[in-house]
Parts: C-alpha cells; sequence; structure tokens
C-alpha cells in the first residue's frame, strides 16, 4: 500500500510517483522541471467550488466539506478511485500543489481524505 505526501510545485522534486492535484497548472514551471508522471485535473474541485473559496482561510473548513462531498459523490469521485487504486501499485505518491497556502488547499484535504480511504 502506497503512502501519499504533498510538495508545493515550485520545490525540487525529491522522488516518489508524482501527481499534479490541481486544476490549473502552476505559473512558470516547464514541464521538464515538474517531472510529474500524471496530471488528474479532475481530482480538483469543481471550478465553481475553487472559485468561491477562492484561498479564503474563514471558508476553508466549508471548503473541505463541499470538496469531500465532490470526492465521496461528485465530479472528483472517479479520479479520487483513481488516486486510491494507485496506492495499490507505488510505493511513494506524491500529490503536487501550487499554491502558497500549505495549510488551506486542496491538497491538504485530498491527503486526509485519501489516508481515511485507503
Amino acid at each position: 500500500m502506497g503512502n501519499f505526501r504533498l510538495q508545493r510545485a515550485y520545490e525540487a522534486p525529491n522522488g516518489g510517483y508524482r501527481i499534479l492535484v490541481d486544476r490549473l497548472w502552476p505559473r512558470g514551471v516547464s514541464k521538464e522541471d515538474a517531472e510529474l508522471d500524471e496530471w488528474l485535473k479532475d481530482v480538483a474541485p469543481s471550478q465553481e467550488l475553487r472559485a468561491w473559496f477562492n484561498h479564503r482561510d474563514h471558508r476553508f473548513e466549508e471548503f473541505r466539506e463541499r470538496y469531500i462531498a465532490e470526492l465521496e459523490d461528485g465530479a472528483a469521485t472517479e479520479a479520487a478511485e483513481h488516486l486510491m487504486e494507485l496506492a495499490r501499485e507505488q510505493e511513494d505518491i506524491v500529490l503536487v500543489y501550487s499554491t502558497k497556502d500549505e495549510e488551506h488547499n486542496n491538497a491538504v484535504v485530498l491527503l486526509d481524505f485519501l489516508d481515511e480511504n485507503t
């Protein structure tokens, strides 16, 4: 069973099976520098949820609830199931994200969700 961990897209890659979990490509990062194995856009929050949250910390708990709902039974469900399958195949899975806020973002919620469901 694989282990999930997080890394910002702007940090030097440090191994693992690297998956970008954002809907948008990180600004200023080339595909070569990112060293990604996959770009899983569909596991990211919906465009509507992303726009509503807009990185406002005071909305994070509600964002977390809404995003988990999308992961459990919504637009991101199939992609989340793909990540859970990868956990059976890969030893070290790196969820790559681009936001500056390392505590209030979709990758943090996704990591918690995957840890609870794999």
